[in-house]
């Protein structure tokens, strides 16, 4: 697996990371926990070093897991976590007030069984703190050893530069992929600009890329999805088209959709660093081999021919959610 480095930071990553949300949280009933545990153990076998958590992902437990998880071979991985929402509940709305802040490290440096949190993000902007409190705070948990990289997550370009003005940011986290390339227009400018890493969350748009979902999938009553309205029966037909496209262009390759999903990212800037998420050791497997697919700008081109003519039917949140995020 190769490495990347998120921007200016000098903060070096696996190019791939693991997202590990969905083992606890999101996406339908959690993942045993020993399963769990080994999936995360065989993704540092094949070379991730870079995973991501929340204090919000079942209110701790997900950094819980991770910290049993990566115990043995702490010093060689880099731990993301974040804060941000009242109570670690993202159902309650966003709390970065100073204190908070400084509850939630101590918190996950717990539950993470770690002496420090290499990337804390805030996890959603919180327009009732001055974003120049939330990065001061988090500069004085860097100061103090307890962090050791500043980041947020689906953050507008005005709170981006406040916060970098008082605390160099490290990296941006929010959403990117075939079927969501809005931070094209302002974000990636902005990072590039400012030295700061990328790492798309729902690199595969929430498993829709890969080609296992279609109209007919039904999901677990508690999955997530079941809200969003780009995954509406609707919807899921009309984009069935993107997935087809896709999946024709990884053939031709003899790859599979996500590997080409994923590879088509890694081609975007070498500062970006997808955070793919799973529950299964072959899905793992497949999503990394997309870490080996290098391809060339005819590729790329060709690719985007292919997908100029598809505009991807539904919002990515219900309102209340799409009203937290590029603040």
């Amino acid at each position: 697996m190769q490495t990347r480095t998120l921007g200016a930071s000098g903060l070096q990553v696996s190019a791939l990371g693991l997202g590990c949300m969905g083992l606890s949280y999101g996406y339908g009933p959690a993942t045993e926990r020993q399963a769990a545990i080994q999936l995360i153990r065989a993704a540092f076998e094949r070379g991730v070093t870079f995973f991501d958590t929340a204090e919000a992902y079942a209110q701790g437990a997900n950094e819980q897991l991770l910290g049993e998880a990566v115990a043995p071979f702490r010093d060689q991985v880099v731990i993301a976590t974040k804060f941000g929402f009242q109570d670690g509940d993202a159902s309650k709305g966003q709390d970065s007030r100073p204190e908070r802040i400084r509850e939630v490290a101590d918190a996950a440096l717990k539950r993470l069984q770690t002496d420090r949190i290499d990337l804390f993000y805030q996890h959603r902007v919180d327009a009732n703190v001055p974003m120049e409190d939330v990065a001061g705070t988090v500069r004085d948990l860097i100061q103090q050893g307890k962090v050791k990289h500043f980041g947020m997550s689906e953050a507008g370009v005005e709170s981006i530069r406040r916060a970098h003005a008082v605390q160099p940011v490290a990296a941006l986290q929010s959403e990117y992929s075939l079927w969501w390339r809005q931070p094209e227009q302002e974000i990636l400018p902005l990072l590039e600009e400012l030295g700061i890493g990328f790492v798309p969350f729902s690199p595969l748009g929430k498993g829709f890329l890969t080609g296992a979902i279609n109209a007919g999938t039904s999901f677990d009553k508690t999955d997530f999805r079941n809200v969003v309205p780009r995954f509406s029966e609707e919807n899921r037909r009309a984009n069935q088209g993107l997935v087809d496209v896709l999946g024709q262009i990884a053939a031709e390759r003899g790859a599979t959709p996500a590997q080409i999903a994923l590879a088509w990212l890694l081609a975007q800037k070498p500062w970006i660093a997808p955070i793919p998420g799973t529950t299964k050791l072959h899905r793992l497997e497949e999503n990394l081999g997309g870490a080996d697919i290098v391809l060339t700008p005819d590729d790329l081109l060709a690719i985007q021919d292919a997908l100029s003519g598809i505009t991807v039917q539904g919002d990515r949140y219900p309102a209340h959610l799409q009203a937290r995020v590029g603040r």
